[in-house]
C-alpha cells in the first residue's frame, strides 16, 4: 500500500480543514514548497496536492505553484481541486504533473472527462468525495444524491486509471476511515482505489491493509502527519513500502 502526504494549498498556504469546512481552515505551514520538499526527503514516494482555493473558486487558482513544486520533486505528484476544463488537464500533464484528480467535472461535463480519459490514458482519476455514500461537488460545498460506486463504474468503463475515496464526514476528524464504505466501493471496481479521511493513528493505517486484496493501493495521509498522530516514516515503514529515514519533520 502507497503512503501519500497530503497537501491542500489555501491562499498559498498549507491548510488542513474539519470536514471539509472552509471556516475551520487552519494553517498548518506557510511554504508549500519547502513542505513539499520535507515530504519527499522524509521517503514519501508520490505527493498529492489539492488546491482548494480553486475547488471554492471553480477554477485551478495554484497552477504556477503546483507547476513549481512539480519540478522540484524528485518524486510523482497527483493534483486536484478546481480542475474544471480539458486546457487546465492538458496544462497539468505538460507541467509534469503524474495524476490529474478530477470531481466536479465528471457531474458537471461527463463527456469532456470521457475525452480527457481517452486522451490522457492512466492520468485520469476520479475523486468520490462523499457524504453518507452520496457525492459532494464544489469544494464539497453542494450535495448531491448521485451514489459513489455509481459513478465510479461509469467512469472506470470510461476509462479512469483509478479513484480517491474521501468520507468528508471523517477527513480532519482523526477517528479513522470510513473501512464499510471503501470495502463496498473497492470491492465492486477493477480500478485501484486509494483511502482518504480520518486517518487518525498507526491502528488506521493497519486497518486498512486487509483491503489491499479487494484494490486499495494506497493511503492518502493529512492531518495525522501535521498533529504528529502519525508520522510518515513510520507509516512507510509500516506497510513496507522502502527503507526511510528516521527523523521525522513534520511542517514547516
Amino acid at each position: 500500500m502507497e503512503v501519500i502526504p497530503a497537501i491542500d494549498l489555501l491562499n498559498g498556504q498549507c491548510v488542513r480543514l474539519v470536514q471539509g469546512d472552509y471556516a475551520q481552515a487552519e494553517v498548518v505551514g506557510t511554504d508549500p514548497m519547502r513542505q513539499a520538499q520535507l515530504w519527499a526527503e522524509l521517503g514519501a514516494t508520490r505527493l498529492h496536492l489539492v488546491d482548494l482555493t480553486g475547488a471554492k473558486a471553480g477554477t485551478l487558482v495554484h497552477h504556477q505553484l503546483i507547476a513549481a513544486i512539480t519540478r522540484a520533486l524528485p518524486c510523482p505528484v497527483q493534483v486536484g481541486g478546481g480542475i474544471r476544463s480539458l486546457e487546465q488537464i492538458t496544462s497539468l500533464l505538460d507541467q509534469g504533473v503524474d495524476r490529474v484528480i478530477v470531481g466536479t467535472l465528471a457531474l458537471e461535463n461527463p463527456a469532456l472527462v470521457r475525452e480527457a480519459c481517452r486522451q490522457y490514458p492512466n492520468k485520469i482519476w476520479l475523486a468520490l468525495d462523499c457524504r453518507h455514500g452520496k457525492i459532494a461537488t464544489k469544494g464539497w460545498l453542494e450535495q448531491t444524491t448521485v451514489d459513489a460506486l455509481t459513478l465510479a463504474q461509469e467512469f472506470e468503463a470510461a476509462g479512469a486509471a483509478g479513484f480517491i475515496y474521501t468520507d468528508i464526514l471523517q477527513d480532519g476528524t482523526l477517528k479513522g476511515p470510513n473501512i464499510p464504505e471503501l470495502r463496498r466501493v473497492s470491492t465492486h471496481l477493477d480500478r485501484p482505489v486509494i483511502a482518504s479521511g480520518g486517518m487518525g493513528s498507526m491502528t488506521d493505517l493497519l486497518n486498512l491493509l486487509p483491503l489491499v486484496a479487494q484494490g486499495v493501493t494506497g493511503v492518502i495521509l493529512g492531518k495525522a502527519l501535521y498533529q504528529g498522530t502519525i508520522t510518515l516514516p513510520e507509516a512507510l515503514r509500516a506497510v513496507r513500502w522502502q527503507d526511510v529515514p528516521e527523523t521525522d519533520i513534520r511542517f514547516c
